[in-house]
Parts: structure tokens; C-alpha cells; sequence
């Protein structure tokens, strides 16, 4: 016969489980730290021998790290599946900007329109209280913190559409822009009409995702995204002709 006696789980392996789930689905983040061994121990309501034995199978799995004087963290793999040749190529060619930027128009148009169907409650609640840390910032004309928030609103609409695919994929996109292999961020954000034009975008996404339209919000994603893509465009054009009106200035004084 088929069947084989039910055995009961080892503690450790319903503790990597859990961890596993917790990464996966975007709770446990990339270069998060894991609470301290016994409050960890305490809060899943196992052993601390138990926990180590997870924790050093999760390590040999390549999710968790150790660092030496300050605990356990979540291995930062983002953007692994991109060798460094890639990535210099990306940095070193206009073409992989504006490739960057038509993926990201296609499958943040679908996010949005899943987390406008799919998305809970909570879910919205959580784009929302982005979305009017956005408009807190933008007062304080921080290029920066704009930037960072920028990528935070976009990433809370991926995490709202539930699909950990997606999710991964994307989160590991956003790290390349951070560090600025596809372009600097900050640029976006220097111009007050810009500027303007952007919060206004974010508003008209953020208001689709919280009457739950989904045709309006992927309609506002590809809308914004298009717009960054002629602002980068447009900004690329004026360092070109900036240049040449440098070339011949110098070569006017020369004469």
C-alpha cells in the first residue's frame, strides 16, 4: 500500500518554514536583522537549540548571514541574479535606461491593477500613508528623501498586488536604480515643475488604488512612467547640447 505513518515535524523545520514564508512573501527584508537568539527563541516558542539549527540550515541555504558582533540578518540577494558584467553594461548604455524603464511600465501597470482587485484593505492603507509621506516631503524640496520615497510607494503597490515573483523581481530592479546603475534618481526631482508634475502622478495612482479601479490605476502607472521616461530623455538632450555649447564657447574664446 502507498501510505507511510504520519511523522510529526521536527521543530527546526516548521521554524525554517516560517522564516522561508516570511522572506518570500516580502516580510523579512534583504539586510534585515533578526531579533536577538533568545527573544527570537521566545517569540516562536521553541528551543534555542531548535533555533540554531534552523538559523544554520537557512545560512547554508544562502538566506541568512551572521556578522560577526551584530547577529543574524537576511542575506542581501537582491539583484544576485545580474552578474557584474551585466550590470556595467546596463550602466554604460542609454538603451538598457529605456528598456528599464518599458519593463518597469508593464509590470507595475499589472501590479497596480491586481492591487486594485486583490489588494486588502491594509494593503491600500499601507500605499496611502506612503503616498502622504510623499506629500510631507515635497514641501521640504529633499531630492533625496523624494527619491527614496518614490521607490517606497512604487514597491508598497508591487507588495499589494500579492505576487512574490513579481515582488522579488521588481525589489531586485529598484536596488540597481538605488545604486544608480540605470540612472540617478535624484534628477527627477531638482525641478519644482518636475517636482509638482510628479506628487500630481503619485496622487492620481494612489487615488485609483484606493477607489479600487483598476483600469484607472494602470492607467496612471504607464501615465507617470511615461512621463519619466520624456523627462529623462529631454534631460539627456540638454547634457548633450550643453557639452557642444561648452565646445564652442572655447573654441570662440579662442579665437
Amino acid at each position: 500500500m502507498p501510505f507511510q505513518r504520519i511523522q510529526s515535524e521536527k521543530l527546526s523545520h516548521s521554524v525554517v518554514k516560517q522564516i522561508e514564508k516570511l522572506i518570500l512573501r516580502g516580510i523579512l527584508r534583504p539586510g534585515e536583522r533578526l531579533p536577538a537568539e533568545r527573544e527570537l527563541s521566545e517569540k516562536l516558542g521553541v528551543s534555542r537549540p531548535s533555533l540554531r539549527e534552523a538559523l544554520s540550515e537557512l545560512q547554508d541555504r544562502g538566506l541568512l548571514e551572521t556578522r560577526k558582533g551584530a547577529g543574524v540578518f537576511v542575506a542581501d540577494v537582491l539583484g544576485a541574479g545580474f552578474s557584474d558584467a551585466l550590470v556595467r553594461l546596463f550602466s554604460t548604455h542609454d538603451e538598457a535606461v529605456f528598456d528599464y524603464l518599458a519593463f518597469r511600465r508593464d509590470l507595475e501597470a499589472l501590479a497596480a491593477d491586481r492591487a486594485a482587485r486583490l489588494g486588502s484593505d491594509t494593503d491600500l492603507k499601507v500605499v496611502d500613508t506612503v503616498f502622504k509621506k510623499m506629500e510631507a516631503a515635497h514641501s521640504k524640496r529633499n531630492p533625496d528623501e523624494e527619491a527614496k520615497l518614490d521607490a517606497e510607494f512604487h514597491l508598497s503597490i508591487v507588495e499589494a498586488s500579492h505576487n512574490v515573483i513579481m515582488l522579488h523581481m521588481m525589489r531586485s530592479m529598484f536596488e540597481l536604480l538605488r545604486e544608480g546603475v540605470f540612472y540617478n534618481r535624484q534628477i527627477m526631482f531638482k525641478q519644482r515643475a518636475t517636482r509638482d508634475q510628479l506628487l500630481g502622478q503619485h496622487r492620481a495612482i494612489n487615488n485609483a488604488l484606493q477607489a479600487r479601479d483598476p483600469v484607472a490605476a494602470r492607467t496612471a502607472v504607464i501615465a507617470h512612467l511615461d512621463f519619466v521616461e520624456g523627462s529623462l530623455s529631454d534631460w539627456r538632450e540638454m547634457e548633450r547640447n550643453e557639452e557642444i555649447a561648452r565646445q564652442r564657447f572655447e573654441h570662440a574664446q579662442s579665437l
